[in-house]
């Protein structure tokens, strides 16, 4: 019998409630979890009990884990809460929902520049947050690179990897991040931003080329090809990739600190650089104008030369026809060729090409006999007339006769991201500060409207608008109505001086004020005869205010 995880099915501090497990290392396992405080899903990472023994390795985690909590950005997985009891240490992270960046490298095999350009600007920022804050990654690889379906990117596992990769080599168990690893980490040195912005080389060149650039059948051949080898040139590898982005990889994955980039700003500016200049050559419409020759009218050419030029004139003419006929013909050859001609006399099997628009991308790509006849390459686009995953357009057009190739029949698809809708989570009766921030986290934005409510306590949430579960677009506005407490109303204080205590407590609760006590004092005045108030008599004060008397005891106590 499979043995049962003691920590699916518990609730960790009353707040977060273990699914299952969703990911596991040599230092920890990562649980799906619910936090029934802010209504959320979350992600787990519980220490393993023979790591939570070692109090030095203790210290650091819960070091790394504080530190990391500090970072906020939309390309790092945000780390919400740390904390340890008698027998779990624990932190829990955002729940990603989406693929590693390896994950998505095995499906697509080699990335193109484009793509590669957009994602690794994404890490950059990350990056530079991270280190304005004095917080080195230390393990860039895109195992712990998270790809969302909207094509964001985020970082993951700030300083945590670092110390899972310890445990590995204490085990003396190859590791993945050799072939992410810097230099001067390789020599055992302590690294620094700059080690960070090697790995990141690395990575781009491997998603630019679909190879990593150092390889080797032992741990230390690989190592040492980091320390002292160039790669060979991405423009030997792939014919595609603009020659200043394989300057900018090139420069980020030297091993020489020296010739490296000082800090990843300087990466992300030539990055961003080159990003606005390819915006550039899209957008810009050439305009040729042929040279202009001037030359004399007919009336200053002689009548000799006016029939030569005549008699040329026609020459050209009737060639230019000539050509001009050659070419209908050699177009309508390969038209014919292409819708008709080619299905006679070609041996191969030919098909008419479906008709995708309208259909879902994700569909088509779980179909796998759809797969493995046509090889789609998709471009996605922002479209907020259209759901997710629908195809927009193809090319080549529907209906038009294709050749079936062992490669697949190649078809580019056009497919609509569509408005990512998300519920509005349920804040009603919470703190309206918690509120804003649960609201936050799910990526809405926040409007508060204080109103009077004799029902829900001040500062607490009566209700949202949009109604809670109802599904709206990232970036919406959540308007809060808050409560205020009851509606406060005023009363004039009565004159208590000269009455027994009795009828004095009487004439307040009468009044809609509360007794808060009394005072005993000696005077001249009979026994349990008021002598005194803390509110003087006609003065305006709130409702089911306190008030407190000062009673006499007479002339000997």
């Amino acid at each position: 019998m499979e043995k049962k995880d003691k920590y699916i099915g518990r609730l960790l501090d009353d707040r977060y409630e273990i699914y299952e497990q969703i990911g596991e290392g040599g230092m920890a396992v990562v649980y799906k979890a619910f936090c029934h405080r802010l209504s959320r899903y979350v992600a787990v990472k519980i220490m393993r009990e023979e790591m939570a023994k070692d109090e030095e390795f203790r210290r650091r985690f819960l070091s790394e884990s504080y530190a990391i909590a500090m970072l906020s950005h939309p390309n790092i997985v945000s780390v919400y809460d740390v904390s340890h009891s008698e027998d779990v240490e624990y932190i829990v992270m955002e729940l990603v929902d989406g693929i590693t960046m390896k994950q998505y490298m095995e499906k697509r095999g080699r990335i193109k520049w484009k793509e590669v350009l957009h994602f690794s600007r994404q890490v950059s920022k990350a990056l530079a947050h991270a280190h304005e804050r004095g917080i080195i990654h230390r393990d860039i690889k895109p195992q712990n690179l998270m790809l969302l379906r909207d094509g964001t990117v985020k970082v993951g596992d700030f300083g945590i990897a670092a110390l899972e990769n310890e445990i590995h080599e204490e085990h003396s168990q190859a590791i993945g991040s050799i072939h992410y690893i810097a230099p001067e980490q390789a020599k055992g040195e302590s690294p620094d931003a700059r080690s960070d912005i090697y790995s990141l080389g690395i990575v781009m060149y491997e998603m630019l080329t679909g190879h990593k650039p150092y390889t080797g059948s032992t741990i230390t051949e690989i190592a040492i090809k980091h320390m002292s080898s160039d790669a060979e040139p991405i423009s030997k590898l792939v014919d595609d990739v603009p020659e200043e982005f394989e300057r900018i990889v090139s420069k980020a994955m030297s091993y020489e600190l020296d010739d490296r980039y000082a800090t990843v700003n300087e990466l992300l500016e030539d990055l961003n650089r080159l990003a606005q200049q390819q915006l550039i050559n899209r957008d810009m419409v050439r305009e040729e104008h042929p040279d202009v020759v001037p030359v004399r009218s007919v009336s200053e050419v002689s009548s000799e030369r006016y029939s030569l030029r005549r008699r040329r004139s026609g020459r050209v003419a009737f060639m230019s026809g000539v050509l001009g006929g050659l070419v209908v013909v050699v177009l309508l050859f390969v038209f014919l060729w292409d819708f008709w001609l080619g299905e006679v006399f070609s041996p191969a099997q030919r098909i008419s090409l479906p008709n995708f628009i309208g259909s879902n991308y994700d569909t088509l790509a779980n179909n796998v006999d759809l797969v493995s006849m046509y090889d789609f390459k998709v471009t996605y686009i922002i479209d907020t007339e259209s759901e997710s995953g629908l195809i927009l357009s193809q090319n080549p057009d529907p209906g038009r006769s294709m050749m079936i190739t062992p490669e697949g029949i190649k078809v580019d698809l056009t497919v609509s991201t569509g408005v990512i809708l998300t519920a509005v989570p349920d804040v009603i009766n919470k703190d309206y500060r918690e509120a804003m921030l649960t609201l936050s986290e799910a990526g809405f934005e926040t409007e508060v409207e204080n109103q009077t409510s004799a029902s829900v306590t001040k500062d607490f949430v009566i209700s949202t608008s949009p109604a809670v579960n109802e599904k709206i677009s990232a970036g919406s506005t959540v308007y809060l109505v808050v409560s205020s407490g009851p509606e406060v109303s005023y009363i004039s204080m009565p004159n208590l001086i000269g009455l027994s205590e009795d009828a004095a407590i009487n004439k307040l609760e009468n009044s809609g004020l509360s007794y808060g006590g009394s005072e005993r004092v000696t005077s001249e005045y009979d026994a349990g005869t008021v002598i005194g108030q803390n509110i003087s008599a006609f003065t305006e004060v709130e409702e089911h205010s306190k008030v407190h008397l000062r009673v006499s005891t007479g002339p000997w106590g």
